[in-house]
């Protein structure tokens, strides 16, 4: 009896303190549009509450909104769950939600589970899935969802078995086993995954998209050894060319183009960072990024009008999670190297094949045998030496990378802080860069009703590179070119001290000495909305961004010795550049469903300014080196210039979207533009876009493919798009003049203003129309497959018309040009689980053709080796066509005779063998033809990605291009001219000679003295640079999580990465194939190798 008394009472206590705990705690929530998911996790964490549940009977993913103060559990359970038929048992802390009128078994009474076990759900990158539900199988009621660091802990008997789920991903079932600590790695599931895209003023569920839209996830950039965004884009969207053209400190961003060039001026796309017009997103740090939309046809990006012709880029940083801050840290360190450089010819090699190219030339040797033999063995450096000046100018470079990441926040504010830190030294003395990123993004509900956010990045970018150029005569050409170009049997130094130098200079020298071209570049942006939910489904938003930039460059020239006693004046050169554009943005956005029917309308306003100032000037003759301040250098010697220029645009844009059920899905844009770079009777531009899809999958008749074909979408789009930033004039209807010519009256000269072009009035948008189909599939529960197939036409493109020389004027601008790109573009996809393996494959492929329609009225501009030809690509190379090589002075002579020779220069046996094009029996200029182009015709990417139990990940990433070529000049090849060349030593094996005619390479000839040589344009010298680059290697490893909760970290993981580590081209001359410049005169680009760990706190 006693005992039963003595249960009765502990029971009787038992029920009291669950009774004074659910009815003494009282919650107060705010939270509009949040899942049921997201309200018990705020739940959770506002208290001691634990909630399980079914997630098959619940519907965890509802959105819903809150508003509680004070209240008790029971009260804000009844408000999340009224009319769903959702009943729930609270035992002590533990709140069981379930469906039906009949809790599930012994729910409430059932007790405690023997085991409890820990662990942490992630993704196949290894980030965390928050939310995602832990389930015991045989007893759904028991369960919970990760937290913000994908954690969970669940108490289970001994040989339960564990169900995970996510939306988006495949479910997996776990036995226990005796286990405690889970590291879960769930993969995504293409049936089910349906990915928010970021589209003009907006998101959109990517299966619903009517238009051609790429994503590039934060994921694809995580801990890459990229100093720039552009040249870490490569290769992950189909498309989209990215050409890194340098790989200089602080310049080495890539050039884009989407879906081929459109128009002959500018084809920039246009780039906006949360919001905020930026121009270009080379100094945005990577570890920001959230996402990466890319608009390439009118139907995505028509809501941007004027700016969008030629492809939209959004970009999406980081915000704010609900949660307690987690703390993450970011950092890296890599060498870095050229990616190739030349390999030029020893003093000795050169000096044979250079007297070998004057005796074909009936002059004499310049060099004994016993001369050439000092060369070979430097018994003499300083009178016969053998430089390897590139050797002395580049070597290894450094970088470091660091990130620092705080986010969190509630349910009324949330945050996201980061600070950047990026160092590099180049890999050619004197270059370096520092850059300092700091980034704000904060979301703060007001009210229910109302809430504010904004967007703030400050950027702080120095950089520095040799002065180009110390030549008398100019800055042009640069150091690179005069280390590749000047002959290795110059010394760099003398016994006395002295510099060896050619007639402009000694690149070392330069170097030397010390000076730099320093950047300095700040710049800010900033945007702060506003939202207004007034009634159900309809919001309307206000948002105000502003962005700045101040540049500063500074070239100050010491004075340089080349010899004993020699001094010359130094110099220097200042300019400024300050721009700013500030806009303004009214939206309105309207969501309704009306049953099967759902209807959503966008209207927008938009207004814009932009301003920029330059300021330059410059002195020479100054007391010393040190003194480098404007004021410092001789009066007499200053020279100054400066203007402003400003720019408006006023914009209304609307877009609606209706879909039936969610099969037929319709989108509709128009976007209205009026631009001051037109006059007021041309200045408006009109840009509709008119798309469709289809689900063929959500149809009734195929639902007995549904188990090999989970979705099936096709969709068809037309558009137009303007392109108001086709010119670099401000002002192109406007008759401009100059000031400072002067002109003789009364016997005396006078200051005049004269007239420099004349203009037309009636000069106003390029206009392109796009048109395309593609199709969107997902099959066999594990691959996709995306296709697309557009044709692109540019009209009224803005040309220069030449005018007669006796008007005195320059030409002036028209729309009278028109443009073609047409082609195809694949995606491919597959990921899968097998065992504990997580495996994929992403790969992408283009085809882009382009044509010129129309030059105004003429069939082609010439302009030196480059061609604009209707019906042929856009600035293709332009030249003879090279037929192999003569084998023979008589076959030499007789193809003079029947064909003659244009070029004043003897063929001889080993010179290359031109084409009669136009088969007029003779070779003339009329004979050049198109000989290749440096825009590729097809580009294609993929990465392949493995992971191991979530602890060691794997990913390869590649791109490469075909059907492009590049120009090689005689910088680069060499052309025996003496002191002013140095050969490649390709010429040693491969140049034709009596004593090698299998040769491939034209013959040994002095300068150009021949045919062959590179400066007569010809195919030969036009070579293909098709090539694959392993654009990535990555290799990482997590550690364990028991291992880290003892020290107080959520995640660790090292990785080592490798940036543009091989290449495979088909080349004979070892040069970057993707360098845009066959002259010899870039920066070359970098591998980089590095090794970095991630923490998170």
């Amino acid at each position: 009896m006693r005992c039963i008394v003595l249960f009765w009472l502990l029971g009787t206590l038992q029920a009291i303190a669950n009774l004074s705990y659910s009815q003494s705690v009282r919650l107060s929530l705010e939270m509009n549009d949040a899942t049921v998911r997201e309200v018990l996790s705020v739940i959770e964490r506002k208290s001691d509450f634990y909630f399980t549940y079914n997630s098959t009977q619940i519907e965890a993913a509802r959105k819903i909104s809150v508003h509680v103060k004070n209240r008790l559990i029971t009260d804000v359970l009844d408000e999340m769950f009224a009319g769903q038929n959702v009943n729930y048992t609270i035992n002590d802390k533990h709140i069981v939600l379930y469906k039906d009128n009949t809790p599930p078994a012994d729910a409430a009474a059932a007790s405690p589970p023997s085991k409890r076990i820990t662990g942490k759900v992630s993704d196949i990158q290894g980030e965390p899935i928050i939310g995602a539900n832990v389930i015991e199988k045989a007893n759904p009621a028991n369960g919970t969802i990760t937290d913000a660091d994908g954690t969970f802990a669940l108490n289970v008997p001994e040989k339960a078995v564990l169900v995970v789920s996510f939306i988006g991903y495949h479910t997996l079932e776990i036995a226990i086993n005796g286990q405690s600590v889970f590291n879960i790695t769930l993969s995504e599931d293409m049936q089910a995954l349906e990915e928010v895209v970021v589209v003009g003023y907006g998101t959109q569920k990517k299966i619903n998209l009517t238009g051609a839209v790429s994503s590039v996830s934060r994921k694809e950039l995580d801990n890459r050894p990229i100093t720039s965004l552009s040249a870490g884009i490569q290769g992950l969207a189909p498309g989209v060319t990215a050409l890194t053209a340098s790989g200089k400190p602080g310049a080495d961003g890539a050039s884009f183009q989407i879906r081929g060039k459109g128009t002959l001026n500018n084809s920039n796309p246009y780039i906006l960072v949360d919001g905020i017009e930026t121009g270009t997103i080379d100094q945005i740090d990577p570890n920001d990024i959230e996402s990466i939309s890319i608009l390439k046809d009118a139907a995505s990006a028509a809501i941007y009008g004027s700016k969008a012709a030629n492809g939209v880029i959004l970009i999406t940083t980081k915000r704010g999670v609900e949660g307690k801050p987690v703390v993450s840290y970011n950092g890296s360190y890599g060498i870095q190297n050229a990616v190739t450089l030349l390999d030029e010819m020893s003093s000795a090699d050169y000096a044979t094949l250079y007297n070998q190219a004057l005796t074909s030339a009936g002059k004499s040797p310049r060099f004994t045998e016993q001369e050439i033999q000092k060369f070979r063995d430097g018994s003499d450096p300083y009178n016969y030496p053998n430089t390897d000046w590139v050797g002395m100018a580049f070597g290894t470079g450094m970088i470091q990378k660091h990130n620092v990441n705080v986010m969190g926040g509630h349910d009324k504010a949330k945050y996201m802080i980061s600070a950047g830190y990026l160092t590099q030294e180049g890999i050619l003395r004197n270059s370096d860069r520092e850059q300092f990123n700091l980034r704000s993004n904060l979301d703060v509900q007001l009210s229910k009703n109302v809430s504010v956010r904004s967007s703030m990045s400050y950027i702080r970018n120095n950089r520095s590179e040799p002065i180009p150029s110390y030549a008398v005569s100019s800055l042009s050409g640069g150091i690179v070119r005069q280390l590749f170009r000047i002959a290795p049997w110059i010394p760099y130094k003398y016994e006395d001290g002295s510099y060896g130098s050619i007639g402009d200079g000694n690149p070392i020298a330069w170097l030397d000495i010390n000076e730099r071209i320093r950047y300095k570049n700040q710049n800010f942006s900033g945007i702060i909305a506003a939202d207004w939910k007034v009634t159900e489904g309809l919001k309307l938003t206000g948002q105000v961004a502003y962005i700045s930039n101040v540049q500063n460059v500074k070239r100050f020239m010491k004075d340089i010795h080349y010899k004993i006693g020699y001094h010359g004046p130094n110099e220097l050169y200042e300019y400024i550049n300050l721009w700013n554009r500030a806009s303004f943005d009214g939206l309105g956005n309207y969501e309704k469903s009306f049953g099967a029917h759902n209807l959503k309308i966008l209207l927008g306003y938009k207004a814009e300014k932009y301003k920029f100032t330059n300021l330059t000037g410059s002195r020479t003759t100054f007391p010393n080196n040190n003194l480098t301040d404007m004021d410092a250098g001789t009066a007499s010697t200053q020279t100054n210039s400066g203007y402003s220029r400003e720019l408006g645009l006023m914009s209304g844009f609307g877009r609606i979207n209706y879909d039936y059920k969610g099969l037929y899905l319709f989108e509709v844009n128009l976007r209205a533009d009026g631009s001051s770079r037109f006059s007021a009777d041309n200045r408006w531009g009109y840009f509709p876009s008119f798309s469709a899809g289809w689900r063929i999958s959500e149809e009734s008749f195929m639902k007995p493919a549904e188990d090999w074909i989970q979705s099936l979408k096709i969709r068809a789009s037309w558009g137009q798009l303007g392109n108001q930033d086709a010119l670099t004039d401000y002002y192109p209807w406007l008759v401009t003049y100059a000031i400072g010519k002067n002109y003789p009256f009364d016997n005396s000269l006078n200051t005049g203003v004269t007239k420099t072009a004349q203009k037309l009035s009636s000069i106003s948008w390029e206009t392109t129309t796009n048109a395309g189909i593609g199709l969107d599939l997902l099959f066999l529960r594990h691959f996709s497959l995306s296709a697309d197939v557009y044709r692109r036409t540019t009209k009224d493109i803005i040309m220069n018309v030449p005018v007669p020389g006796t008007f005195g004027v320059d030409p002036y601008k028209d729309n009278i040009g028109s443009v073609r790109n047409s082609g195809v573009e694949v995606v491919f996809g597959w990921n899968q689980n097998l065992r504990d393996w997580n495996l994929g494959v992403d790969a992408n492929f283009a085809y882009n053709k382009n044509e010129i329609l129309n030059l105004g009225g003429v069939d082609e501009m010439i302009d030196d080796y480059y061609i604009n030809k209707v019906g042929r690509p856009y600035h293709s190379y332009y030249g003879y066509v090279a037929e192999g090589l003569f084998q023979s002075k008589e076959e030499a002579d007789a193809y003079t005779q029947k064909y003659g020779n244009p070029f004043g220069r003897k063929f001889m046996a080993g010179d290359l063998r031109f084409k009669d094009v136009n088969g007029d029996g003779k070779l003339t200029p009329a004979d050049r033809d198109i000989i290749g182009s440096r825009f590729p015709k097809f580009t294609f990417g993929g990465k392949l990605f493995a992971s191991w139990k979530n602890t060691v990940d794997f990913s390869l990433l590649f791109q490469g291009v075909v059907d492009a070529s590049r120009y090689f000049s005689e910088t680069l090849t060499g052309d025996f001219t003496g002191d002013t060349s140095h050969p490649s030593t390709v010429w040693l094996d491969k140049s034709w000679s009596d004593k090698n005619p299998g040769g491939t390479w034209p013959r040994v000839s002095e300068g150009k003295t021949s045919a062959s040589h590179p400066g007569i344009r010809s195919s030969f010298w036009c070579v293909s640079t098709n090539y694959l680059r392993i654009k990535n290697i990555q290799l990482g490893y997590n550690f364990p999580k028991h291992i880290l909760s003892k020290i107080g970290i959520s995640r660790a993981r090292i990785f080592y990465s490798a940036e543009n580590i091989f290449t495979f081209d088909n080349l004979d001359l070892n040069v970057d194939p993707e360098t845009p410049d066959g002259n010899g005169y870039i920066y070359p680009n970098v591998k980089t190798h590095s090794f970095g760990i991630h923490l998170t706190f």
